[in-house]
């Protein structure tokens, strides 16, 4: 399992790369595609998922259609 902390950052590509082109030529295409430094260490272009969408990716689904168990619900009493 993969663990994931607050501070793991992954980049994620939603467009088809041609990992053919090496280091080199993925490092272009992150500077003509997302105006950035890819060796800066961090991205300006990005959007935050919340842990369940992540897992939702990670599974092949698309997280913006993904919704978490609601932060509070009410539990009845049985009887």
């Amino acid at each position: 399992m993969i663990q994931i902390t607050a501070q793991t950052r992954i980049l994620v590509a939603v467009e088809a790369v041609d990992f053919r082109k090496g280091i080199d030529g993925l490092a272009r295409v992150c500077q003509e595609r997302l105006q950035s430094d890819p060796f800066c260490g961090w991205l300006a272009k990005t959007k935050v998922l919340e842990a369940h969408e992540f897992y939702v990716l990670l599974a092949g689904g698309d997280p913006a259609s993904a919704r978490g168990a609601p932060a509070w619900r009410q539990v009845s009493m049985p009887g």
